[in-house]
């Protein structure tokens, strides 16, 4: 703002109004003619961030600067990658729905039995997971065997409970207060 106006008023009065101290406003002039020292340094860390889709973080960057023959301090590129605004994505703890002997299995009523002679008698349900743009979704829908109409679904980032319960409200809401369909899963 200073820098455009120095030409129209003078530094010591534009410097006053803005509150800052007039060798500030000259340091970081001086500072913005200086070249940047770690131009190529940046643009390597953008293409490694890039290669790897956003999952290397500044530590496995910093090792494969190393490996390219560019020796820099992690906390230096801890900062460019702050500067450059490269987060990596954290990585989540691997979803399995295998539990062991831990909780209660339903029996199977289906019998892979998977027709229905009227809407609402069955429905069956499922978690998927999908990856769209470097990110994982997660769908959880439920499906009438009757038509194979889709009653309700949820679409979420984490295949957390809440994923299966509000997609479970939304189907009950669909409901008469006779209808009781059987719900199916393969207990994941």
């Amino acid at each position: 703002m200073i820098y455009e106006l120095r030409h129209k008023y003078k530094v010591v009065d534009l410097v006053k109004v803005a509150n800052i101290a007039r060798i500030t406003y000259y340091y970081w002039m001086k500072q913005a003619k200086r070249p940047d020292k770690y131009k190529k340094v940046k643009e390597l860390i953008k293409e490694i961030f890039s290669e790897n889709f956003g999952r290397y973080g500044y530590r496995r960057i910093t090792l494969e600067l190393r490996n390219r023959g560019h020796a820099l301090n992690h906390k230096t590129v801890r900062r460019l990658m702050n500067i450059l605004g490269l987060k990596c994505l954290v990585r989540l703890k691997k979803y399995r729905s295998y539990k062991g002997t831990v909780g209660k299995f339903a029996p199977n009523i289906l019998k892979r039995n998977f027709h229905a002679s009227k809407p609402n008698e069955k429905w069956v349900t499922d978690v998927t997971e999908f990856h769209l743009h470097g990110k994982k979704l997660y769908l959880s829908p439920i499906l009438d065997l009757y038509n194979g109409e889709i009653i309700a679904y949820n679409i979420e980032h984490r295949p957390a409970y809440s994923l299966v319960s509000k997609m479970l409200n939304k189907a009950f809401q669909r409901l008469n207060d006779k209808e009781t369909p059987i719900l199916h899963s393969d207990q994941g």
